[in-house]
């Protein structure tokens, strides 16, 4: 078995050295081969020149360098995409990530779990910025996918290479593979994790994330469920507009021909025309969508991130 750690890096050049040296120390006790892919994800620091020093020393250490700041599901999506491993387990740089925890992922995985999802149960966050917006996001997202995870947004999991073939991930979405897993029949598990209070620099995110990720829940929502046949949602809105429509525009005939009356003619009819029309707009989208994904599916992917620079082992 091969594992690859995924490390997405954007300015922590100050974690690294310590990061490296405790994934070293992992990893030589342990029995399976490993290899760790480092993304630069445009830092404005030395991170790129300290990860190339390790690299040279140590050919298991890879460095993959964007040519900008793509964000972190773009470096994580890099990451699986030079990964050699049968098992995938993306962390932080930053330290708050315990290397100590991937042997017991990897032994979940063993296990025949497909995904094993970490959960920081003591995290060490600031409270009102960080930890109560990601309760609320988890129970949502829980609620909503049916897929019951404490915390999406850990970036420590372990993944078999299997369960990410031919995904592409976009925004925030990274936190929502084990949906995307789930979908296709993986089977999940969640472990606690140990969170460490960050050593240096600070957070990159606030709580404005999470209402990006709270966009981004609506479309994983509509690709779990709707990715291949996008028609049967907006045919199905649009039927049900359609049929309001009807119902206005019967019950104003009604009321015409057994009261000999037309009192709400006009608000009656006005909304029978909404429904009517919007229905029919809903309809149309619907197959538009439809051909969107027969093109999408029959064409080649476009990658979400740019590569500057990659540094294999013995380079």
């Amino acid at each position: 078995m091969k594992i690859s750690v995924i490390v997405p890096v954007y300015n922590e050049e100050e974690s690294i050295p310590d990061l490296y040296s405790e994934l070293r120390d992992v990893i030589d006790l342990e029995p399976w081969d490993a290899e760790i892919i480092m993304v630069d994800d445009g830092s404005m620091d030395q991170s790129a020149e300290v990860i190339s020093k390790i690299a040279k020393d140590d050919p298991r250490v890879r460095l993959v360098r964007f040519a900008r700041n793509f964000g972190q599901t773009a470096a994580i999506l890099a990451g699986i995409d030079h990964a050699e491993g049968s098992v995938l387990v993306p962390m932080d740089a930053d330290l708050q990530n315990d290397p100590n925890d991937i042997p017991r992922l990897i032994e979940r995985i063993e296990r025949g779990y497909d995904v094993v999802s970490g959960w920081r149960k003591n995290r060490k966050d600031r409270l009102w910025s960080r930890k109560v917006p990601s309760m609320l996001a988890n129970r949502l997202i829980s609620r909503w996918t049916g897929v019951e995870l404490h915390d999406y947004g850990c970036t420590l999991k372990a993944y078999r290479s299997t369960a990410l073939k031919g995904q592409q991930l976009y925004g925030e979405m990274h936190r929502f593979i084990p949906i995307y897993a789930s979908a296709r029949g993986g089977k999940i598990c969640e472990l606690e994790v140990n969170h460490r209070a960050r050593q240096f620099g600070t957070s990159k995110y606030g709580i404005g994330r999470t209402f990006k990720v709270l966009l981004d829940l609506l479309t994983v929502k509509f690709l779990s469920g709707y990715t291949t046949k996008p028609a049967y949602l907006f045919g199905g809105i649009g039927f049900a507009l359609l049929g309001l429509g009807a119902v206005c525009a019967v019950g104003t005939l009604v009321e015409w021909l057994i009261w000999d009356a037309w009192q709400h003619k006009m608000t009656v009819m006005m909304l029978a025309t909404f429904f009517v029309t919007n229905g029919v707009v809903l309809l149309c989208m619907g197959l538009l969508a439809e051909l969107t994904v027969r093109i999408y599916h029959g064409q080649g992917r476009r990658k979400t991130y740019v590569l500057a620079s990659e540094l294999r082992p013995g380079e």
